[in-house]
């Protein structure tokens, strides 16, 4: 039996189908991440997942039992399923520890630990005014994992965070699977946030799931260029309009589309499998620099880790590796 099994489940609002018919399974400890641009249909099915919005067909299943809509229950939700909106909202005038006191449905010593885990015991003392964006957000994670969750539904929990913040929480999700051994399910609108985290990533447009996969499948074999934009940087390469790169990627790719990662090129010298450019500009990202170069009318992103050329120089580029 599966630990969580949505079949079929779609929303209608104003005439409009905001999710089309969706069916996932997900195990007990899986990560799935949901990603999309902004109006994909990705929080409208977390909702629905959660027990806080009626679907209009099909229906989840938590446990083996049916998950209720908030028409068929006094108090809308599941008990044993969280939910973290990216609205989220703290009483005022409250310290933090009688906050969490209130929510708190665990013993004191395993409420700790989960104090420890959010990274928020240097803040009890304080209220809720005097808290940064991240800080509130982890204080609100917090109270709903005192509340014993068994699956924990995170919406765009990496929003409008600083850097500093965002690798804070990102830190919090992992140890919340690892030591609280609790599944999840994070959407996100920047796939690219969770692919170091996420077992399964589901990719949604328009309230549609168009591809779902490994984060490797997806990031290496995306289904559509909208994919491959939400999971990082690429090159689009028509073979029809610019057969040079034939010789460097093979014969059995002509006349068709083909798409590589910026990591997948390289610089090398005059060869067979290789295609003549121009360098165009270098930008610097810390750790590696991105390379723009002209070939054969194409404009081509190379990743490299050291600054080899500059701008108006002639490289020939070749194929790194594909995955």
């Amino acid at each position: 039996m599966a630990f969580l099994t949505v079949n079929g489940i779609s929303k209608v609002e104003q005439g409009r189908e905001i999710v089309k018919p969706i069916s996932f399974t997900q195990k007990r400890l899986q990560r799935i991440a949901i990603a999309g641009e902004t109006g994909s249909g990705k929080s409208t099915l977390l909702k629905m997942i959660a027990g806080l919005l009626q679907p209009d067909s099909g229906v989840v299943l938590f446990e083996g039992k049916r998950v209720l809509g908030p028409l068929e229950r006094l108090l809308p939700g599941h008990p044993k399923i969280a939910y973290l909106s990216q609205h989220f909202e703290l009483r005022n005038n409250y310290r933090i520890e009688e906050l969490l006191a209130m929510a708190n449905k665990l013993p004191q010593d395993e409420a700790d630990m989960v104090y420890v885990i959010c990274q928020i015991q240097h803040l009890l003392k304080r209220k809720t005014d005097e808290l940064s964006g991240g800080e509130k957000q982890r204080i609100a994670l917090a109270a709903l994992l005192t509340t014993a969750p068994s699956l924990l539904l995170l919406d765009e929990p990496f929003s409008n965070l600083d850097r500093v913040h965002k690798d804070t929480i990102k830190s919090v999700i992992e140890d919340i699977g690892n030591k609280l051994y609790i599944t999840c399910i994070l959407v996100s609108h920047d796939a690219a946030d969770t692919l170091s985290w996420a077992d399964s990533i589901m990719i949604m447009r328009n309230g549609s799931l168009v591809q779902e996969g490994t984060p490797q499948q997806l990031y290496y074999h995306p289904v559509d260029e909208y994919t491959a934009a939400l999971l990082g940087e690429y090159n689009l390469i028509d073979t029809n309009l610019h057969p040079a790169f034939v010789n460097m990627l093979g014969e059995s790719v002509a006349g068709k589309r083909v798409l590589l990662r910026p990591e997948q090129l390289s610089f090398g010298s005059v060869q067979d499998a290789s295609v003549a450019g121009t360098v165009q500009q270098v930008f610097f990202y810390g750790s590696y620099y991105m390379v723009h170069v002209l070939a054969d009318g194409l404009p081509v992103k190379v990743r490299t880790s050291a600054y080899l050329f500059n701008p108006g120089e002639k490289v020939q580029l070749t194929l790194k590796s594909i995955s």
